[in-house]
């Protein structure tokens, strides 16, 4: 498990943040890479029709800090033309590499010839992966499920294809389009897959823990991983497998660290965005963020039903002096993790008006 490039690029550590709609904005990205132990980070999924129809809301999703390199774009697509006009701006604003969606199973997404839509048309991939190709001459990678259903795995089919279209790094994700964010990642495909090819190969899904990722990754012999929503219950986990793979024992925060990240985040989102975006910002991260915490059922509640930024903060403040007073808080219950909030992580999550996330199934 050592740093592996991407052309000249080299991840180091070999551990990529997996990019979330709605979640891996230049707030959170930023977050996260304040901890420590990320290689790799990656945009939100981009619309080319948004970015290249001058959509204001498309063009900030491009936005990142020096601090953040190697950072990647990630765009989403079903024409070849616009895929490659959309790639052409991600380069221009100064992105390291250009990734390429061919996960999301977003209905909107799919029907329009985009994300794991792809997967029923290899030759529009192909299309687009060579326009793309041609269009750069920054690294392109891809980012792609198993397959579109069960009865339909060709995800090293997709890998060999854009390989020989120039794709420099394969993500795969170990579900089907069908499957969305429900049940078990394949990680036997996404060895398969490391086997097919001889670029780079990364492994993503259920990596939520140090113990889950470090048995996949070995099993799989992927050159790296990503982690989605694991960073968003743990954001110091890239920091953790870093101690571990230099062997270290893993870094482990105390409660007041945690709520100085709770507070630096809110901080973050308050200088980026209107108060009542960053509400629901804070209400989506700490959803994640409070799994396995004493009482924190009932701390999210408390702050589901907070309706300004006093409230926010007085209710950390209340909840993380309790826990440290040694008192209990709530019922003092750690409620089992569950895939109920899985996704949160996906890219059907999407701002609504009121500044909450909400599914675009909804």
């Amino acid at each position: 498990m050592k740093p592996f490039k991407i052309r000249y690029i080299e991840i180091d550590p070999p551990l990529i943040l997996s990019p979330m709609a709605g979640v891996t904005d230049y707030t959170f990205r930023r977050l996260i890479k304040r901890r420590g132990g990320v290689g790799l980070v990656v945009s939100e999924f981009i619309s080319v029709e948004g970015l290249t129809r001058n959509n204001p809301k498309s063009k900030r999703q491009m936005r990142f800090d020096e601090s953040e390199r190697p950072f990647a774009v990630q765009i989403f697509g079903g024409q070849p033309e616009r895929m490659a006009m959309g790639a052409e701006m991600a380069e221009e604003v100064g992105a390291d590499i250009l990734d390429v969606n061919c996960g999301c199973p977003a209905p909107k997404v799919v029907k329009n010839g985009g994300g794991s839509g792809l997967l029923r048309d290899l030759p529009r991939l192909e299309s687009i992966l060579r326009e793309v190709k041609r269009s750069i001459t920054i690294p392109l990678t891809l980012k792609v499920r198993t397959g579109y259903s069960d009865a339909s795995i060709n995800v090293v089919d997709v890998a060999k294809m854009a390989e020989q279209c120039g794709v420099e790094h394969i993500q795969v994700h170990g579900r089907t389009k069908e499957q969305g964010y429900k049940g078990l990642a394949n990680w036997e495909l996404i060895r398969q897959v490391k086997q097919a090819v001889s670029i780079p190969v990364s492994g993503n899904g259920d990596i939520t823990s140090i113990e889950s990722g470090l048995k996949r990754w070995r099993e799989a012999g992927t050159d790296g991983i990503l982690i989605g929503r694991g960073a968003m219950q743990n954001p110091w986990i890239f920091r953790q497998f870093q101690d571990v793979l230099e062997g270290r024992e893993p870094y482990q925060p105390d409660l007041e660290e945690k709520k100085a990240v709770l507070l630096e985040f809110f901080e973050m989102c308050l200088e980026e965005m209107p108060e009542l975006v960053s509400l629901g910002k804070m209400k989506q991260l700490a959803g994640q963020f409070t799994k396995g915490l004493v009482g924190g059922a009932q701390f999210r509640q408390t702050l589901y039903h907070s309706h300004s930024v006093e409230e926010i903060l007085d209710n950390i403040t209340t909840y993380f002096d309790t826990l440290n007073s040694g008192r209990v808080f709530g019922d003092g219950a750690i409620e089992a993790d569950t895939d109920a909030d899985i996704e949160i992580a996906s890219c059907e999550m999407e701002p609504s008006g009121s500044g909450h996330y909400t599914s675009a199934r909804a």
